[in-house]
C-alpha cells in the first residue's frame, strides 16, 4: 500500500520545484519494484478495511462504486472529490499531478471520508445488507454490554445521517439500547459511514435473526427487599411548617393581654 501512495506524492528537491526527468538507475530499479510489487498488494478498499478499528465496515464492491448514480450529491460533500475516488478505486494518478504530503495526507482524510459515506448507502442495499449480515452473526461488531441481554450481538448504528455530528454506536436488538463500542480505534469512527437506518432495515429482512426482547430489568434491593420510588429522597429538606407552630401560639397571648388591659380601664 506504501508504493501505491507514494505515485502520489512529488519529488521535493531543494528549491522546491518537483523535478521528473532526472532519474537515476536505482531509483529506475526501484520503480520496477514496487511496480511488480503492486500486483501482489491488496487494493484500497481491502487496505481501508483491514486496518485496525475498521472492523465495522464491509467491502463495497467496485461495480457500485463506479455507479455514477450511487454517488450522487457526494460530491459536493468531499473535497478532492475526483482525486478521492481514483485513489479508492485504485486508478493511477494524471501524470501533470504531484501532490505534497501536506496535500497527500488531506487527500487520504477525502478518500477515507468518501468511502464512509459510501458504505452508508451500500449496506442499505441488498447486497450490502446480506454482506453485514455474515459480519453479524460472527459477532464482528461486538456484543451487548448489559448483563440481562446474555452476550447479545449487537449491529453499527448512528445517531444523525450527516458526518461530524456524532461517532459510531453499536445497537442491542435485544434490548433496543445503543452503546459505545469497546474498541477506542471504533469510538472514533463517524456514525454517518453507518447511518440511522441500517440495523433496523437488516432486522426488518433478516427476522429469523430478531432475538426476543428482554423483559428481565435490575431490582435495587436492601437486604433483601425492594426500594420504595421514594427511597433517594429522604435527603429533601424538611417543609417549613415548623416556622408556623412558633407564631400560632402567640397570637391569643396578645389578644387575652389586650383583653386584661381593657377590663382594668373600665
Amino acid at each position: 500500500m506504501a508504493n501505491r501512495q507514494e505515485a502520489w506524492r512529488a519529488p521535493l528537491p531543494q528549491n522546491g520545484v518537483p523535478r521528473t526527468d532526472e532519474v537515476s538507475d536505482s531509483e529506475s530499479e526501484e520503480s520496477e519494484d514496487a511496480s511488480g510489487s503492486d500486483q501482489e498488494e491488496p487494493s484500497w478498499i481491502s487496505w481501508f478495511c483491514s486496518l485496525r478499528g475498521n472492523e465495522f465496515f464491509c467491502e463495497v464492491d467496485e461495480e457500485y462504486i463506479e455507479d455514477d448514480f450511487n454517488l450522487s450529491g457526494l460530491s459536493t460533500q468531499v473535497p478532492y472529490y475526483e482525486y478521492a475516488l481514483d485513489m479508492i478505486l485504485d486508478n493511477e494518478p494524471p501524470q501533470d499531478v504531484l501532490l505534497t504530503d501536506q496535500q497527500h495526507e488531506l487527500l487520504e482524510s477525502a478518500a477515507e471520508m468518501l468511502y464512509g459515506l459510501i458504505h452508508a448507502r451500500y449496506i442499505v442495499t441488498a447486497r450490502g445488507l446480506a454482506c453485514m449480515l455474515e459480519k453479524f452473526k460472527n459477532y464482528e461488531f461486538g456484543r451487548c454490554p448489559r448483563f440481562y441481554c446474555e452476550g447479545q450481538a449487537c449491529l453499527p448504528v448512528g445517531t444523525a445521517d450527516v458526518p461530524g455530528q456524532s461517532t459510531v454506536k453499536i445497537f442491542c436488538p435485544k434490548c433496543e439500547d445503543i452503546f459505545y463500542p469497546r474498541s477506542e480505534y471504533q469510538c472514533s469512527i463517524d456514525g454517518a459511514y453507518f447511518g440511522t437506518t441500517f440495523p433496523h432495515l437488516l432486522l426488518m429482512t433478516y427476522p429469523m435473526y430478531r432475538p426476543p426482547k428482554s423483559v428481565e430489568q435490575y431490582v435495587p434491593r436492601i437486604f433483601g427487599f425492594k426500594l420504595h420510588p421514594s427511597a433517594y429522597g429522604n435527603r429533601e429538606p424538611a417543609p417549613a411548617r415548623n416556622t408556623q407552630r412558633r407564631i400560632a401560639p402567640r397570637e391569643p397571648v396578645a389578644k387575652e393581654g389586650m383583653q386584661k388591659q381593657e377590663d382594668e380601664s373600665l
